[in-house]
């Protein structure tokens, strides 16, 4: 998590959603302090005893070096939301080229009141009917990314795409893009699916520029976990942590120096350490309150 200037860095079990281990950095990462901080780690579960079954990371390449160095064979999966969020960006973007094309094809219209000729009233109406489209497929854009379309957004979605089959195309990318990502299907599976997909792309050559990140090798290893049951496919765990301190930081204005930063970590990890604990007090409290609300009430 970036916070100019610094940078912290966190270790979650994706499985308890519980902090391990953290690291406060006053400058951008390298790959050096990721491998600082990974081996460290690494140590800590060696003297108890524990091994890594899979990895769970987002899409930065300071990464794989250290992941591999330090646990070779291990599963690397990388965020799928992460991924996601990438493509959907990039189909939005080639949305809006073809809009700005269409924004060229707006014929300039004489300064002042139309003619009443009939080639001046069809010129007006043309500049309107594309104008109006433009609007359209801007207020109308989710449509070309949702994962699930209804009854009225799929007719709605094919009058937008009328006559334009590169839109067409871009919807029918993000339902490929989509089915990989079904946990029915195996890794194997998925791969022959994007390339399949890949090589669909190559016949459109205005699309293909747009969407180049369906040809890195982060989608690859965003596959991984169709494997594994047990491994998750999004960092969210770790995402929670960071929207949990962010939403601190906003409450207590003083957590934006280093110090009080690395306090702020301690204490998270104090608090999820005696989680276990305090829930199992709260459960006996609330027993041993029941039958006394109970009488109350039988004597009233």
């Amino acid at each position: 998590m970036y916070q100019q200037p610094f940078c912290i860095l966190s270790l979650v079990d994706n499985r308890t959603f519980t902090r391990l281990a953290y690291h406060v950095l006053e400058h951008d990462p390298t790959a050096a302090d990721i491998h600082a901080f990974l081996a460290a780690f690494k140590a800590r579960l060696d003297a108890r005893g524990l091994s890594v079954k899979g990895i769970t990371t987002d899409g930065s390449s300071l990464y794989p070096e250290p992941l591999q160095a330090l646990w070779p064979g291990v599963r690397h999966q990388v965020c799928r939301f992460h991924i996601l969020k990438e493509i959907i960006k990039a189909v939005l973007h080639a949305l809006a080229r073809v809009r700005k094309t269409l924004a060229g094809q707006i014929p300039k219209l004489p300064r002042g009141r139309p003619r009443r000729d009939a080639r001046s009233r069809a010129r007006v109406r043309r500049v309107a009917r594309l104008r109006e489209r433009i609007g359209d497929l801007f207020e109308h854009r989710h449509l070309f990314v949702r994962r699930t379309l209804t009854a009225s957004q799929e007719r709605e979605l094919h009058r937008l795409t009328r006559g334009q089959p590169q839109l067409r195309t871009l919807r029918a990318v993000m339902d490929e893009v989509y089915r990989l990502f079904d946990r029915r299907c195996r890794t194997r599976t998925a791969l022959a699916k994007l390339t399949r997909l890949r090589r669909r792309l190559k016949r459109f050559q205005t699309l293909g520029k747009a969407l180049d990140k369906l040809h890195g090798p982060n989608l690859e290893k965003a596959l991984t976990y169709l494997d594994d049951k047990l491994l998750p496919g999004t960092s969210n765990a770790v995402e929670r942590g960071n929207r949990r301190y962010r939403k601190t930081q906003k409450a207590i204005y003083s957590v934006r120096t280093a110090a009080h930063i690395r306090h702020r970590l301690a204490l998270d990890l104090l608090r999820e350490e005696r989680a276990t604990r305090r829930q199992r007090t709260l459960g006996h409290l609330h027993k041993a309150r029941a039958p006394t609300r109970v009488r109350s009430r039988s004597l009233l």
